[in-house]
C-alpha cells in the first residue's frame, strides 16, 4: 500500500517530468532552467532540488521514466501473442505511446542524435531495453517459422523502433489531423511488405 507521502512525491516528480519535457521540447535543454521547470510545474525551485540534485539528473531520470513506460507498454503488447500479431501490437503500442507523450517523443528523437551529452550512455542502454523487447518477438517469429530465417533480428528491431518513432513524430508535427488508426494502417502496410507479417 502506498502512503500519502510516497504518493505526493510520485505526483510531484511526474509534474516535474511533464514540465521538463514540455519546456525542453519547446526551448531545448540548454535554454531551459530549473526555475522555468519549477514555475511550469507549479512548485518552488527548492522542490526541484529536493527531488533531483541537478537539472542534468532530472533529465536523466526523465529519460529513464519515459523509456521505461514505453518498454513496459511493449512488454504488455507482446505478452501471450503470436509473433506476427505481436509485431502489429508493438507498432500500435509505440504509436499510441507517442500520441500520449508527444513532447517526450520529440525529446527522445532529438537526444538520440546527440552523442556529447552526459546521459548518452544511459539513453543507449534504455533504448536497447526497448529494442530488445522487439528483437525477442522477431527472434521468436524466426524460430517458429513466421519470419524469414535470414532476417537480421537486431537490425530489424532497431529499424522498427526507429521507423515508428520518426513516423509518429512526423505525423504529430506535420499531419496532426490524421488519426492514429490511419497512421497505424499505413505504417503496418509498409512493415508487412518488408517483414512479411
Amino acid at each position: 500500500m502506498v502512503d500519502g507521502r510516497t504518493r505526493r512525491r510520485t505526483d510531484t516528480r511526474q509534474r516535474l517530468y511533464d514540465a521538463a519535457m514540455e519546456l525542453i521540447a519547446e526551448h531545448g535543454f540548454s535554454a531551459t532552467t530549473v526555475e522555468d521547470i519549477a514555475l511550469r510545474a507549479g512548485v518552488a525551485k527548492g522542490t526541484v532540488y529536493y527531488n533531483f540534485p541537478s537539472k542534468n539528473a532530472l533529465f536523466e531520470e526523465l529519460l529513464r521514466h519515459g523509456v521505461g513506460l514505453l518498454t513496459a507498454d511493449f512488454r504488455a503488447a507482446a505478452s501471450g501473442v503470436a509473433p506476427p500479431e505481436a509485431v502489429l501490437a508493438l507498432i500500435r503500442a509505440e504509436l499510441a505511446y507517442i500520441e500520449r507523450h508527444r513532447s517526450f517523443a520529440q525529446l527522445l528523437l532529438s537526444e538520440m542524435w546527440r552523442t556529447n551529452r552526459e546521459w548518452h550512455q544511459t539513453l543507449q542502454l534504455l533504448r536497447g531495453e526497448a529494442v530488445d523487447v522487439i528483437a525477442q518477438v522477431l527472434r521468436r517469429g524466426v524460430d517458429e517459422g513466421h519470419f524469414d530465417a535470414a532476417l537480421d533480428v537486431r537490425m530489424a528491431a532497431a529499424a522498427l523502433f526507429g521507423v515508428c518513432l520518426v513516423v509518429a513524430v512526423d505525423w504529430l508535427v506535420f499531419e496532426p489531423d490524421r488519426t492514429l488508426a490511419d497512421v497505424q494502417g499505413a505504417l503496418i502496410t509498409v512493415i508487412r511488405a518488408r517483414v512479411g507479417i
